[in-house]
């Protein structure tokens, strides 16, 4: 299970799946400089998206 606190590169490392989810989320992670020192938190924050709800849908999308 996910939580807010995964770095962004370490979620992409761990799921690469998980770019396709936040690509359709409007987050291009994989190409951002930040990635390797943003929380999947942050980068919510940044897009304007609720983390609780991104959790949610980002651990069913990898189920």
């Amino acid at each position: 299970m996910i939580d807010k606190d995964i770095l962004i590169i370490d979620l992409l490392q761990k799921y690469p799946e998980a770019m396709e989810f936040l690509q359709q989320h409007g987050m291009g992670c994989s190409q951002c400089l930040g990635a390797s020192r943003e929380t999947l938190e942050e980068a919510a924050k940044v897009h304007g998206l609720d983390v609780e709800t991104l959790l949610n849908d980002l651990n069913s999308f990898l189920k």
